[in-house]
């Protein structure tokens, strides 16, 4: 005899085996849809085949009318469910059930049995569940409170009753201990932390939730260890301190702890900050078994904390510049006004054009304000058509900026009070370009027409000095002040990149 043959038989034998056994069988598709029934299952339900297969099994037997109907159902249609996801036998020790019964009238009533049930799945060669087999009995007869009629010895209750009610109690008690744990499990998962269970000294995953996934880029680590699922830890110290716990038994806890993470498949490794602690599991005995961990990632927390130092340190940098630059203002203005009343408007003007200066700042987070605006800012007062302004959007940061706005005060302020500005009809042409990519220089001219005619000054005020020290000592640039005739002109270059000009 061949294989084929062989195969062939053997396949007649499981089904005629089926057919034949006393045991009720009832076979289910994943979707609980009746496949097919055995002999004894006819018997036990009274089902006929060319009305049940192919239907929903609780379409087909829905525990009837009663009050209990519904729980009845979801019992059995919960260890269905159970025995289908998790691919286990499940079983029900005791269960209520309903089932329809003909009358010797043709009327139909429903009686309530009670049955023990096993449920296993069927895999194919994928491991993916195809059928799901239904073993039932029916135990109502060793139950005294469904046959109250029936006369029960002390030996039936002691063998019968007293099982049966030990059965249903210990089912009782694994339903709730399996409700709690269902419980803990979605609370665990929804958890808005990241958790893990790792069991065993390699400290392979056997749970994480949805937040310790997207922690790590949603890797397949079910099972790993952590030096198999996350390598990129190697030499980052996490993996003994996890070694650690589990030889000691002491928890470990870890606060802004930084963890070089690969986050997206293939990606960089990114830089994280986590608070954490690795929690040691032990068993009934003491021993550990396990490490519970648990924590938050902070970056954003350790990052923001930064910046705000950052900001409190370059705060604490520009009030003392500020104060520098106001103290010597104040002398030097007080050197060149011996009047006080001149003193007063003098220091004045040129303390409000720092704050204008800073205003411009503040608007942009003090990240910088763009070269037009500062020009704009310092000739407002003087109007839109004496003034002149050409040229591309020059972005500066704050300590150009600042300089910057108290040139442009004191080139502004001295037009108005011997240039172009000083008469109607004098106007100011500013015209700026850049220079050498590879290292930025800004280019800007300043002419004056249309005043009264222009002579070198016989000292040197502290308008000249304050210009002359903020572009060559604070900006490191350079600057040409050409007393024309028919007005002033200022030809002045600023290096943009400040660290390749100190």
């Amino acid at each position: 005899m061949n294989d084929t043959t062989q195969s062939s038989d053997l396949t007649v034998d499981l089904g005629a085996a089926f057919e034949a056994s006393p045991n009720p069988y009832l076979l289910l598709t994943p979707d609980l849809r009746i496949a097919e029934f055995n002999q004894a299952y006819v018997e036990v339900t009274g089902a006929k085949r060319s009305e049940v297969i192919g239907q929903l099994l609780f379409a087909a037997f829905d525990s009837g009318p009663g009050t209990e109907a519904p729980e009845n159902v979801r019992q059995v249609r919960a260890s269905l469910e159970k025995a289908r996801d998790t691919r286990q036998r499940d079983h029900l020790a005791v269960v209520r059930y309903s089932m329809p019964k003909t009358l010797p009238d043709g009327s139909e009533v429903f009686v309530e049995r009670i049955w023990s049930a096993t449920h296993t799945p069927i895999l194919n060669d994928a491991g993916e569940v195809v059928l799901l087999l239904q073993h039932t009995m029916d135990v109502t007869d060793l139950s005294p409170n469904i046959q109250p009629d029936e006369p029960t010895t002390a030996l039936d209750a002691i063998i019968g009753g007293s099982v049966l009610r030990r059965a249903q109690s210990v089912q009782e008690d694994n339903r709730r201990l399996e409700t709690e744990r269902n419980r803990l499990v979605e609370m665990f998962m929804q958890a808005p932390g990241f958790v893990a269970i790792l069991s065993g000294p390699e400290h392979r995953f056997q749970m994480h939730n949805d937040a310790y996934s997207q922690l790590i880029g949603h890797r397949d680590i079910a099972g790993k260890s952590v030096r198999e699922a996350l390598p990129e830890l190697e030499g980052q110290g996490f993996y003994d301190f996890l070694d650690e716990v589990f030889a000691t038994g002491e928890p470990y806890e870890g606060r802004e702890s930084v963890a070089q993470l690969q986050r997206t498949p293939d990606g960089p490794l990114e830089t994280v900050y986590l608070n954490f602690i690795y929690q040691p599991i032990r068993d009934d005995a003491g021993v550990v078994v396990g490490i519970f961990v648990q924590g938050h990632e902070i970056t954003e927390n350790v990052l923001a904390a930064q910046r705000q130092k950052l900001m409190i340190d370059e705060l604490n940098h520009r009030v003392k510049n500020t104060l520098a630059t106001v103290q010597s203002i104040a002398i030097q203005t007080a050197r060149s006004n011996t009047d006080p009343a001149s003193f007063a408007e003098t220091f004045q003007s040129r303390i409000m054009a720092l704050s204008h200066t800073h205003n411009l700042l503040t608007q942009s987070h003090w990240e910088g304000a763009d070269l037009r605006a500062i020009l704009e800012h310092e000739t407002e007062a003087y109007g839109h058509t004496r003034i002149s302004l050409n040229g591309p959007p020059v972005s500066l940061e704050p300590a150009i900026v600042l300089s910057l706005g108290m040139i442009f005060h004191e080139l502004a302020t001295n037009a108005a009070k011997y240039g172009a500005l000083h008469t109607p009809e004098g106007r100011i042409l500013i015209d700026w370009a850049l220079a050498d990519q590879r290292a930025p220089r800004l280019k800007l001219s300043w002419r004056e027409m249309g005043g009264p005619t222009v002579a070198a000054p016989v000292r040197r005020g502290f308008g000249s000095r304050l210009i002359e020290r903020n572009i060559r000592h604070d900006l490191a640039g350079e600057i040409d002040l050409v007393y024309a005739p028919d007005g002033l002109i200022a030809e002045l270059t600023v290096p943009l990149d400040r660290t390749a000009s100190r």
